[in-house]
């Protein structure tokens, strides 16, 4: 009789005692969507008043509790509205994932009163998709026409961020081929080559987040032979009659670069200097 007596007295106790809760989205989130969470007990007797939503850092690696603040893009809103406690977040963002849980303010409760089970949600996104070629620059991307040389290789890349792995692939306009890469890798370009080539990025979670950009590729004649270069000019003195062979970067004078072997010359031929110079 005791024995019964004991277990009735468990069960009521247990009864008596309410788990705290908490809700929040079922559907995929995207990035800039609006979230609400809930917390609630699961007897409605309990107050809700004297509990508080916290939020696990990742970063400081601890909990928080989430404050209602109202700034830019970091906005949050807390309500209580009859026995739930309502946490709004105008626009999600990959920051915001949590995990995040309910507790009470109270230290002498049980421990299912005391704190919810976490809630953790993924906030998908996708960002703008971006080309680049190999061995140039990636800050100037690549234009909507890209002009190349014939023959030259040429390899886009194929990219943006997101938040789980993309699947990539290139078409050419026209041709019933399918590359499964995020890179195009064209060798020996020609006419052929040209036309239009679509890059498409597909989101694995989220279908309405995948992108696809086209550019335009134009093939131009290939470079024209290259010119022999060339060095530094020497002009070569023949021997005249006052001087020897004389080198010299810059063009001759008239007779030659010595002017007073000129004026000595002439002074003999004229016969002033009676084949003598002093």
């Amino acid at each position: 009789m005791k024995v019964l007596l004991f277990v009735a007295a468990v069960a009521l106790i247990h009864g008596s005692y309410a788990t705290l809760l908490i809700k929040g989205p079922t559907q995929p989130v995207l990035e800039g969507e609006s979230i609400t969470l809930e917390c609630l007990y699961s007897d409605s007797e309990h107050n809700i008043s004297h509990v508080h939503f916290e939020v696990f850092s990742k970063y400081m690696q601890r909990w928080h509790v989430v404050w209602e603040r109202s700034w830019c893009y970091y906005s949050v809103y807390i309500e209580q509205v009859g026995d739930s406690l309502f946490l709004t977040i105008p626009r999600a963002g990959r920051y915001y994932e949590g995990p995040y849980r309910c507790v009470s303010d109270f230290d002498n409760v049980t421990a299912q009163e005391n704190s919810s089970q976490l809630l953790e949600f993924k906030v998908h996104y996708m960002g703008e998709l971006s080309l680049t070629r190999e061995g140039y620059s990636s800050y100037l991307g690549v234009p909507q026409e890209l002009k190349v040389r014939a023959g030259d290789d040429v390899v886009v890349k194929c990219s943006a961020s997101s938040s789980e792995e993309l699947s990539y692939s290139w078409q050419k306009e026209g041709d019933d081929w399918i590359l499964p890469l995020s890179k195009l890798s064209l060798k020996k370009v020609s006419r052929e080559s040209e036309g239009q080539y679509t890059c498409m990025a597909e989101h694995p979670s989220v279908e309405s987040l995948s992108k696809k950009r086209t550019i335009s590729i134009t093939v131009l004649p290939g470079p024209s032979r290259p010119r022999p270069a060339r060095g530094p000019l020497m002009t070569i003195l023949t021997r005249s009659p006052s001087t020897n062979q004389v080198w010299s970067l810059y063009p001759p004078p008239a007779e030659t670069n010595n002017l007073w072997c000129d004026c000595t010359s002439r002074w003999l031929d004229e016969g002033e200097g009676n084949g003598r110079v002093d």
